[in-house]
Order: C-alpha cells, then sequence, then structure tokens
C-alpha cells in the first residue's frame, strides 16, 4: 500500500441528493414532521466512507449559487432542472451544522460548483504530494483523474465502492487519457445540466468520433469525412460544439486553498454531534457514529489506493483490534480517557431517573400485590416471555404499572401447572371489564395470554396502535417513541440476553433483578406513553377511529392469528415437483436459444448473454455499476418480442414462487396444532391496509395458474367443514364513485351493469352489447389506474394503444365522467390546504410534499392525495365487517372461524350444518359495513381449498 497521504473530497450535493432518493418510496419522517430522508442517506455515506478509508485529510464541497461562468457562456445552462426538493432544502444547514460540530472543513465558494471547486483542490493536493479521492457518483469527475487522483464512486446502496483511476476511466469512456472525457461529455451533451451537444450524437457515436479524432476539435476539422446527415448536423453545430465542451470542462483555478493542517481529520465534538442527532431522532445513526469515532470500529482492508489491480474491487469490512494502524485510529480518537459513553447518554435513563422497580416475592406479598392491583382503573402490563414468536412463547415473568416512576414485576415459574396456578390469581384483573389494560403491542401479550386460557377483557389503549394514527408515517417501536416524547433511552434488551445468534440467552436466564429493572421500565414508560398520546388522538380527531375500529380489530386479529389455517404439505410437495420440472424446462429453452448454459439468476451473466452476445437491443440500459440492467420492468417491454426474454420472466416467476411458498410454506407450520399462523401487522400501511407477516399470505400470486394452484395447500381444518371465501367487488370503484358523486358510474353499478362494460360503452361511444373485449380491457385499466394516478405514458405501457391514443382514452374519460375529474382536483386542493387527506372514518394521510416545488416530489403526493382516500376507504369497511362479523360468530356460539384477510376478500373455516346461516351473516355484514352512495356487492364462493372457494 502507498505511504502517500490521502486526501478525501466529497461532493455534498451528488450525496444528499443519492440519499434523499433513496428512501423516496418509505421517506424518514420524525415526530415533528421533518423529512430526514436526505440528512440521513448523506451521513449513512460519510461515515461509510470515514469507517472503510480512515482518510488522513476529508472535506465536504458544496455548490454556491451555481456557475456564474458558465451561465454566462450559455444562459440556458442548467435551466431545465427542477426545484430542489422542500427537504434537500431543509437538510443542508443540518448537514453543514453536523460537518462544522465534526470538525470537517466545508469548502464552498460563491459563483462556483462543487465540481470546480473539488477540482481546484484535487490538483492542489497533487501538487503537494497527496493522493485525492473524489467521493461522488457523477462520471463528469472522471476528467480530472490522474496517477494520483481518483474518483470513489458508490455503487448501488448497500453495494460498497469502486476505484477508478487512468486505466478504468479509459475502459469505461474508450479513451486513451482522461482527458477526452472532456470531448466525450460536450459531445453527447447533458440533459441534467441542459448542455446541447452535438444533435444526434449519443454514447456510442461520441465513443466512435474520440477514437477516430481524439477531441472535439479533432472531429470539427474533418468533418468532411462524415456522411449524411450527421455531417450536416455536426457542421451546423460546430459552435454549439465547442460551447458544450467548455460547459462540460471542471475549472482548476476556483479561489479556495488547500491547506493540509486544515483538512485534517480530527476529533469530532460528539457533544453536540448528540445533540443533533437527538434533535433529528436519529437513534441508530448516533450509534453508528460513537462506533465510528470510538477506540474500537469497524476498519478496512484494503483501502482505497492508486494500485489499479485492486482498485475496482468493492472494499469489504472486517474486526480488527484498535491496536492495528493505531497511528490512524488516533485521529478519531484523541486520546486514551474519551470513551463512547461520555456522551451518548444525554437522554434520561434508568440510571439517571428516580424510580421504584420491585419484584413481587410468591405466597402473602403476592396476594397483597393482587388485592391493589383489583383497586386500579388503568394499569399498563408487559408480558416477559422465552420467545418472540406469541404462539410458542411461555411466561418468564409479567410487569405492571399505574403511577409514573414505579411498579411491579411478578415472576413466573418454569413449571407449567405453578404457572397456571398463578396466572389463575391473576385472571380476576385480566377478565375484569372496569380496569382499562394499556400496552404497547397489545396483540402480542393477548396472545400469550391465551395459551393459558386467560382472555384480556375491559378498555385498552395499545400505544403503538395510537401512534400509528397520530404519526403513520413515523416508526412506532417503544424505544423510538420513548426517546422521542420522552427523551429517555430504555435498557437494550441486549444487555440482558447479548445479541442474536447461538449464544444469546433465554429471559429465563436473566438475574432476577435485571427483569424487574427492564420489565418493570417498559411497563412504566408505556404508561407515561399513553398519557401523551390519549392527548394528541383528540388533538388528531382520530379519537372514535382508535376506538371503534383499530382497538376492537386488535381482538379480532389476535383470534384469527391464534386460529390459523390448515395446510395440505403432500400437495406442496407434488407442486415443487411440478414446478422443479417446469423450471428445467425452461432452463432448457433459455440455453438452447442463448447458445450456452450460465447462471440466469446472475443479472450480470443474463445481461452479457441478452445484450453483448444476442444483441437483442441497440442501446441497452446499465444500472449505477456498469452492468446491464436486467429488472422486470426492462425486460416485461422486450418480452412480446423475443421468446427468450418471456421463458426468463417465467423461469424467475416460478422460482420465486417455489422459494417464497412452496418451498417456505411447510416450514412455517406449527408444530402443535400443524397450522399456518400468520401475523397481521396494523401499524405498517400508512393507508390503513394490514400487512401480513410470517408467512405473507396477502403477496400469494393470483394472476398465474402456478401462483393460484398455491392457495390449493390451504383447506378446511377437517371434513366436517369447507372453506368459504367473501371477496368485496370492484370495491375501490364503488368508493370512487360514490365520494366523487358521479351519476354516471353511480347509476351503473345500481343497476349491476358491468361497470368495465359500461364504462366502454361510453367512452368509445359504442351500445353496451357491442363493446369488445380489447375495449372492455381498455376501459378497466383506466378505470383502477384513475385510482393511481395512470398517466397517458403509463396506459400505454399496460395496454396495446400508442401514448396518442391512450391520452386520447384518458381525456374522453374525463369527459364522460366530469365529477370525477373534479373530485380529484378537489382532493388535490384539500390536500394543499390541509396538509393531509382522509377516508370516510377519518383515517388521516399526511401529505408533507403536496406544495413541492419539485414536479417529482409534488406529484408523487398528489397521486397518494387521490389514492389514499380510496385504499384507506375500502381498508376501513373491511375492518368494520371483520369486527361485526367476529362479534356475531361469538355470541351466536358458531363453530365457523374467521381464518385470513387478503385485502378485499376474508376466508372462512365454516362447519358445514352452518354453512347457509355463516353466508348469508358474512354477506349482510360486509354489504352493510359502511352506507355508501352505491350499493357494496360481495361474492361469496365455497370449496376444498381456497382457490376452489375463490
Amino acid at each position: 500500500m502507498s505511504d502517500q497521504k490521502r486526501l478525501f473530497l466529497v461532493d455534498a450535493y451528488a450525496l444528499i441528493f443519492r440519499g434523499y432518493y433513496a428512501f423516496i418510496k418509505n421517506p424518514r419522517i420524525n415526530s415533528k414532521g421533518i423529512d430526514t430522508s436526505a440528512i440521513m442517506g448523506f451521513m449513512n455515506s460519510l461515515l461509510d466512507v470515514i469507517k472503510r478509508e480512515r482518510p488522513d485529510h476529508l472535506a465536504v464541497c458544496f455548490d454556491k449559487g451555481g456557475s456564474t461562468d458558465r451561465v454566462e457562456m450559455f444562459e440556458a445552462y442548467k435551466a431545465n432542472r427542477d426545484e430542489t426538493p422542500e427537504a434537500i432544502k431543509v437538510a443542508v444547514p443540518y448537514i453543514q451544522e453536523i460537518l462544522k460540530a465534526m470538525h470537517i472543513p466545508i469548502m464552498v465558494k460563491e459563483g462556483y460548483e462543487a465540481d470546480d471547486v473539488i477540482g481546484t483542490l484535487s490538483k492542489q493536493a497533487e501538487k503537494q504530494g497527496y493522493q485525492t479521492f473524489m467521493v461522488t457518483p457523477d462520471k463528469d469527475f472522471a476528467q480530472l483523474v490522474s496517477e494520483n487522483i481518483f474518483m470513489y464512486r458508490p455503487k448501488s446502496f448497500g453495494g460498497g465502492y469502486e476505484t477508478w483511476g487512468i486505466e478504468e476511466v479509459k475502459k469505461k469512456f474508450e479513451v486513451t487519457d482522461p482527458l477526452q472525457v472532456i470531448d466525450y461529455l460536450g459531445m453527447m451533451g447533458d440533459a441534467s445540466d441542459n448542455i446541447p451537444g452535438l444533435p444526434g450524437v449519443g454514447d456510442k457515436t461520441a465513443k466512435k468520433f474520440i477514437a477516430a479524432y481524439g477531441s472535439m476539435e479533432g472531429l470539427l476539422e474533418n468533418t468532411h469525412e462524415l456522411k449524411g446527415k450527421m455531417k450536416e448536423k455536426v457542421e451546423a453545430n460546430k459552435e454549439l460544439g465547442l460551447l458544450s465542451k467548455k460547459l462540460a470542462t471542471i475549472m482548476l483555478d476556483v479561489p479556495v486553498e488547500f491547506d493540509e493542517h486544515d483538512f485534517e481529520m480530527s476529533t469530532p465534538d460528539t457533544e453536540k454531534v448528540t445533540a443533533i442527532f437527538n434533535d433529528l431522532e436519529f437513534r441508530q445513526l448516533l450509534t453508528n457514529f460513537l462506533k465510528t469515532f470510538s477506540a474500537t470500529t469497524e476498519t478496512t482492508t484494503p483501502q482505497a489506493t492508486a494500485n489499479t489491480e485492486t482498485t475496482t474491487k468493492t472494499t469489504e469490512t472486517k474486526k480488527e483490534p484498535a491496536s492495528a494502524g493505531a497511528g490512524q485510529f488516533s485521529l478519531f480518537g484523541g486520546g486514551d480517557e474519551e470513551t463512547e459513553t461520555t456522551t451518548e447518554y444525554t437522554r434520561k435513563t434508568a440510571e439517571t431517573t428516580s424510580h421504584f422497580y420491585q419484584s413481587v416475592a410468591s405466597g402473602m406479598a403476592t396476594k397483597l400485590f393482587i388485592k391493589n392491583l383489583m383497586n386500579q382503573t388503568s394499569v399498563c402490563f408487559d408480558t416477559e416471555t422465552t420467545d418472540l414468536n406469541p404462539l410458542a412463547a411461555e411466561l418468564v415473568g409479567i410487569a405492571f404499572s399505574w403511577e409514573t416512576g414505579k411498579g411491579f414485576y411478578l415472576p413466573f415459574p418454569e413449571d407449567k401447572n405453578e404457572a397456571q396456578e398463578l396466572i389463575e390469581q391473576l385472571r380476576p384483573f385480566f377478565e375484569s371489564e372496569t380496569i382499562e389494560k394499556i400496552g404497547q403491542n397489545l396483540k402480542y401479550d393477548i396472545k400469550v395470554l391465551a395459551k393459558y386460557n386467560i382472555t384480556v377483557k375491559g378498555k385498552l389503549f395499545d400505544t403503538m396502535l395510537a401512534h400509528y394514527l397520530i404519526n403513520p408515517d413515523m416508526r412506532h417501536n417503544m424505544d423510538v417513541l420513548a426517546e422521542t416524547y420522552l427523551n429517555y433511552t430504555p435498557i437494550p434488551i441486549e444487555t440482558l440476553i447479548g445479541k442474536k445468534g447461538k449464544n444469546q440467552l433465554s429471559m429465563r436466564q436473566v438475574a432476577l433483578d435485571k427483569q424487574t429493572e427492564y420489565a418493570v421500565e417498559d411497563a412504566d414508560i408505556t404508561l407515561q406513553l399513553k398519557e401523551h398520546f390519549e392527548k394528541e388522538l383528540g388533538e388528531a380527531n382520530t379519537q372514535k377511529l382508535f376506538d371503534d375500529i383499530e382497538i376492537p380489530l386488535l381482538r379480532v386479529l389476535a383470534a384469527m392469528e391464534i386460529e390459523g389455517i390448515n395446510l395440505d404439505k403432500d400437495f406442496l410437495n407434488s407442486l415443487a415437483e411440478q414446478l422443479n420440472n417446469d423450471i428445467k424446462t425452461l432452463e432448457s429453452k433459455i440455453y438452447e436459444i442463448a447458445g450456452e448454459e450460465f447462471n440466469i439468476a446472475s443479472p450480470k451473466q443474463l445481461g452479457d448473454i441478452l445484450f453483448d452476445k444476442l444483441k437483442l437491443v441497440d442501446k441497452p440500459k446499465k444500472t449505477k455499476t456498469g452492468q446491464y440492467a436486467t429488472s422486470e420492468d426492462i425486460l416485461s417491454y422486450l418480452a412480446k418480442d423475443h421468446d427468450i426474454i418471456q421463458y426468463i420472466l417465467d423461469f424467475r416467476g416460478l422460482s420465486k414462487l417455489k422459494s417464497t411458498y412452496v418451498d417456505a410454506l411447510p416450514l412455517q407450520v406449527d408444530t402443535n396444532d400443524h397450522r399456518v399462523h400468520t401475523d397481521y401487522m396494523q401499524t405498517v400501511a400508512a393507508t390503513g391496509r394490514l400487512s401480513s407477516n410470517n408467512p405473507n399470505l396477502q403477496n400469494i400470486p393470483i394472476r398465474t395458474e402456478r401462483g393460484r394452484q398455491v392457495r390449493k395447500a390451504f383447506v378446511p381444518r377437517n371434513e366436517d367443514y369447507t372453506l368459504l371465501a367473501a371477496d368485496y367487488s370492484q370495491i375501490e370503484l364503488r368508493i370512487i364513485a360514490a365520494l366523487s358523486e358521479e351519476e354516471t358510474m353511480i347509476n351503473a353499478f345500481k343497476h349491476g351493469e358491468d361497470i368495465h362494460a359500461s364504462t366502454a360503452s361510453k367512452v368509445f361511444n359504442v351500445p353496451i352489447e357491442e363493446v369488445t373485449r380489447e375495449q372492455r380491457s381498455n376501459a378497466k385499466t383506466v378505470n383502477f389506474g384513475i385510482i393511481y394516478g395512470v398517466s397517458a405514458f403509463g396506459l400505454s405501457n399496460q395496454t396495446n394503444l400508442s401514448r396518442s391514443e391512450a391520452k386520447e382514452l384518458i381525456d374522453t374519460y374525463y369527459e364522460t365522467y366530469p365529477k370525477l375529474k373534479n373530485y380529484i382536483s378537489q382532493q388535490v386542493d384539500f390536500a394543499r390546504d390541509h396538509g393531509y387527506v382522509q377516508t370516510v372514518l377519518g383515517r388521516r394521510r399526511y401529505l408533507k410534499d403536496i406544495n413541492s416545488r419539485n414536479a417529482v416530489v409534488r406529484g408523487a403526493a398528489e397521486r397518494n392525495a387521490v389514492n389514499a382516500p380510496i385504499q384507506g376507504s375500502a381498508a376501513d369497511i373491511i375492518k368494520i365487517a371483520m369486527i361485526n362479523i367476529h362479534k356475531k360468530l361469538e355470541t351466536g356460539n358458531f363453530k365457523t372461524k374467521m381464518l385470513l384477510q387478503v385485502h378485499d376478500e376474508l376466508v372462512f373455516d365454516v362447519y358445514k350444518p352452518e354453512l347457509d346461516t355463516i353466508k348469508t351473516l358474512v354477506k349482510t355484514e360486509m354489504e352493510n359495513a359502511y352506507q355508501l352512495a352505491v350499493p357494496l356487492d360481495v361474492d361469496l364462493g365455497t370449496g376444498d381449498n381456497w382457490l376452489e372457494a375463490h
């Protein structure tokens, strides 16, 4: 490894934007409503670089005011860029504050871009004998690469980094000198920077010209060798070509100075960084920061170096003792005295907070405790168990708290009979209708207690559900809530049982005093959160939704999860064999067309076969890492033209089906009752929809024949039962018709018409009986697409229509249903005025980006403004139906059980003598769950398996 000192220059905005868009589908929103995605993404990248490379010198470079010189040269330079998203504008001051606290220089010069600042500093550092690594994904920087200047490029997220030296740049751009990258960029232009380039010149042509003429000037001097339209275009745009080259050239004379002392890595002000991270609610990032700058940390072997034999390899991290490379560690540690604990716990903890947590001894102490417990009106409780799976867990203890800072812990004996005797003493408390029970994720505790034949009765308050309604986009686990709302860091479970792995202890092996502190703290903190959230539920106008829907549903879901569903493992085994044969057949077809065997599951090998060997496309797309893109959306466009593509898509679909369901489901069967027990999550989807986990039964594919076959494996409990599937028919379309008050659609539903044929009839102006299958299909695509904000481009991709035909169809659709278009506008306007939209029951979806000046970000929020009330209302309605049906099944003492919910469908295990009664009951309750201007319609089906019933 080289002994040269290494300087890392970070392209701030490139990493900030990258971090922001990494979280675009699942933004990180804190309790103050701040979108912290860009800050988190940038800091993760920065800390990753520091951990991996341990640079001697480091600076972060920003733009300020754009490039004055380039705008003077070309007024339209970067004029086509969207407004910077608000979340990034908010992020930059925070990031700069963090960098100052970390003592990392911020390099910025008014009127210059970060590219120019980095270019200038790189060349200055090179003259002083440094190796410089430019941390950026931006390919423009390749022009700066030299013997001592490298690009340090982040690969796709989680993919590490690659270092580009001279050889890598030559290979990537097909040049003989990195300086020719300027000519390459000037020739092909850059849409993102609005650099025009030479008309008609793309990647391949630019590389061809450089190979032939060496530079832009060389090309322009030899246009007589060109032919046809290309000659005309290049000759007519010579000045534009030279201007583009100037615009693409990174400046090396910015008035900034590389001072090796200022840029040297030094000890951060941990206290200041901790305070900022706490304010932003960066719990894990704070831990990451403290580990990065502690004496023992993850270091990197190998480091980024000028050795071109290793530069393209992704660096890998490994644990290394503190003594290794101590000279570099001292840059971060600052001294032997500083430890991680000096500033990590600026929040309150059990050690710094006065509290009284007591374990309750058996015998008389327990009796006195229970007597006191029964005198309370509201109690928080929390079970401690041996397993995260409630159906496998045994009680180790239960904590109780009804006063802030105080609580009790009742340990449970390991002997099952003795444990049952103890829980019997607590039965009056749990089954009391007058004592309110408080908890965090109460569904877990209810399921654990059900194993001991205990039913939790009375009013419930679940802090996780309450927070979900208050702030649906935030995380809802107790540690995050405690730190966010109470400024309190709970005792980490790892301090009791250790980290995950074979050496992790069971809670039963933990000393009683530690069990007591940990468990009662949970109950105490949850009690305090309840007091906090109770007020906020009222302020958010969601108390009724909490009391009437989410809490009653909690009990329903617990019962469904405990019940589980019967699985035919023999059928799955036979299906696995069939899938293996199908997969092998597809493999043979693919290999035959490819002319060789290769790893079909490897995107790189697949891309090389499709686009290098078979050359299926003239200009195939590439990923950020430089390999050919072979994602499903890209291959889907090619499937109709190339058999091999369809075979590959089929191969992927069958392989995923087999691994995700056919092979996995038998392993998830409970060994005690031989049934599958999914876990329904109430607090994941911001729209209010339930999600299913372990296993996920909501994502079993139903559009393919083999996918549908998986449903055959779900069967009744025995021959005395049959499965009943009840499915809302087109509920989302009915909701949008009702909410928009669109009479034409409402009447079609009221008269029982086929809504897609009815729409096709009106849009294509033909009698309903003359509507073709293709017309109905296109109308169906628009009907459902409108809910999700389909564009002409999107519609044309989903149908056989051209883009102009798709646009005409959408325009005609809105002319046919003018009130629907008006409703969509009203929803967006409401969201702009209020910052949220809501369902028929008042469930809110907050849309912080609805007024963004960035068109892409704002467009996504506008689509959510239309979609969330519809999808959320459908979720609310089926929840009401589930609650009412469950109540009827319980009060009627039916043997029939509700087993599954899959979006708009409910599945029941029906005792055959009850079938007629149950069919009437289910249909009535589902169709009358909520009154809309259109009737709700439910389709029923029965069968010996789920597929047959559906």
